[in-house]
Order: C-alpha cells, then structure tokens, then sequence
C-alpha cells in the first residue's frame, strides 16, 4: 500500500494514547526511534486517537498502535478510533503492517486481546508480538519504545513490512 506522498517515501502513522508524562515518553521515544538519521524516506505522522481516522490510515504504509490499559481494557480514545475507523478501512488496508504498544499498570492481558481482535477483524499484520510495558515505569519501557520504532520505520524502509 504506497502511500500518496511520494513513491519512494513510505507513511508510518502512530496512533498513541499519550495522557501522562510516561506515556507521552513512550511515544516521544517510538518517534524518536522511527525518525532515526539512519532510516531514510519515512514520513511519521503522530496522531492522538482522538484526531486519528480513517484517512490517515488509508494512507499509512504501516502503523504502530499506542495505548493505556484501563480497567483492562484499551483506552477510550483508542477504541473510538476503531469505531470510526473500522469499517471505511476493513477493505482497503488489509495486510497493513501493524505495531502494538500497551502500557498496562496490570498485566494489559485484556488490552492486547481486545487489540487483537480488532485487528484480526481488520486483517492488519502485526509485525512482532505486542510490547506491554507492564508495573511500575521502568527507564527500559522507554528504550523497547524506541526500539519498536526503529524496527517498524526500517522495515518499511527496507520493504520488508
């Protein structure tokens, strides 16, 4: 799926659910990663789920997914993006290389199964198991964050996702 941009660039779009200082970290360092001097024609565009949609998933070439748990389950403002979302992309992105990334105060078991089966649904690729920063913030979270961008905006780079 190439995006519009350019053909030689390549869209990654994340979507991060990022409403503390620790998780507007997480993201920070999935950006950093994925805009890394050494990946070139990526574009990374950063949405809150809030203001992600449709659009900007049909133009993505890949997409990592940010999010809380709450209450066990993903944050509202991610699954509305799935609810407005799900149904203008369920024919026309599938096989969209997808990242996960859940900061779960728990153990984010429901979290990652209800992402999971949104993107079953969707037909997405996950391109590694879900990363799930679990407990109390560890200064580690922040480093397989960027990891995970460098990961998905090199693949991308590369043709592999």
């Amino acid at each position: 799926m190439p995006s519009a941009a350019n053909a030689t660039t390549r869209r990654l779009l994340v979507v991060a659910h990022a409403p503390s200082d620790n998780t507007q970290a997480l993201r920070d360092a999935v950006l950093a990663g994925a805009g890394s001097p050494d990946i070139e024609g990526i574009e990374t565009i950063c949405r809150p789920p809030l203001e992600a949609g449709p659009e900007d998933v049909l133009t993505a070439d890949g997409i990592i997914l940010g999010t809380t748990e709450n209450l066990g389950y993903m944050a509202g403002a991610m699954k509305d993006f799935f609810d407005r979302s799900y149904y203008p992309c369920l024919e026309h992105t599938q096989g969209l290389p997808v990242a996960i990334y859940i900061r779960a105060g728990h153990d984010g078991t429901g979290t990652r199964r209800a992402l999971e089966t949104i993107l079953t649904g969707l037909r997405w690729r996950q391109i590694q198991e879900p990363l799930i920063c679990r407990g109390d913030f560890q200064p580690q979270f922040v480093d397989d964050c960027h990891e995970l961008g460098q990961l998905m905006a090199a693949g991308l780079e590369a043709g592999v996702f």
